[in-house]
């Protein structure tokens, strides 16, 4: 059995997360109570690598929501697949980073990670095995307390024609640092080639966060289903 422990942090993290989450429940056919509603067997042979079956044969998927503001939890909480979290495993402060890495890093998010790692630790005993700063903090010390798990990333990385953030480039060249030390795979998503695919290939006028946030998701989904990725364990 391989199970994914399923950590989203952060604005971005968390947008990106919840459209991730609607393309794995269509894969498997869960709906967004947790109900399974698929058409083939094959849907729930492998399901347990990302949901937990809870009781009256409600799948619930084994994801750790993270933020250091509540913004982003309400957000999730109301889209489609809002209602199919657990509910203790939404972990948020209450005052953001202000695009600060050091504040993400040092102070807000090491208030916050102790919280955080005590989720992961009832998720990842549950199971058969053991942009601001706060995600590079929280993978540090997932790292200590797992140093035999394989841990992947997914981080987009920012671009001027997208965002016109200052200190973007500033916690990008910190966070890879983190990333490269503390991970085994790390896959670093070009926010403008998110752009150009929907503006060249897929003939959108007008991108949105939800059209870039499906492909982010689509290639997340393609990824963790590569058999190279279980033959590293």
């Amino acid at each position: 059995m391989r199970e994914i422990v399923h950590i989203q942090a952060g604005q971005c993290g968390n947008q990106i997360g919840a459209k991730f989450w609607e393309v794995i429940s269509d894969e498997h056919g869960i709906d967004p109570t947790g109900s399974y509603h698929g058409d083939s067997d094959l849907q729930l042979e492998r399901i347990n690598v990302y949901y937990n079956e809870a009781t009256g044969n409600k799948y619930v998927p084994r994801a750790i929501l993270v933020d250091l503001e509540p913004g982003t939890m309400d957000s999730v909480r109301s889209g489609p697949f809002g209602q199919i979290f657990r509910p203790d495993n939404f972990v948020f402060g209450q005052s953001g980073a202000g695009n600060n890495w050091a504040k993400g890093h040092y102070t807000e998010g090491a208030e916050l990670v102790d919280s955080v790692l005590d989720v992961v630790r009832k998720e990842s005993e549950s199971c058969d095995c053991t942009g601001s700063g706060m995600g590079t903090l929280l993978i540090s010390k997932i790292r200590e307390e797992y140093p035999d798990r394989i841990m992947n990333t997914f981080s987009v990385m920012p671009s001027p024609k997208v965002s016109d953030t200052v200190v973007e480039p500033y916690n990008a060249t910190l966070s890879v640092h983190q990333l490269v030390e503390n991970t085994d795979e790390t896959y670093c998503i070009d926010n403008e080639a998110l752009y150009d695919i929907c503006f060249r290939t897929l003939k959108l006028t007008t991108p949105t966060y939800g059209d870039l946030n499906h492909l982010v998701s689509a290639t997340m989904s393609g990824v963790t289903t590569c058999g190279w990725l279980v033959d590293l364990t």
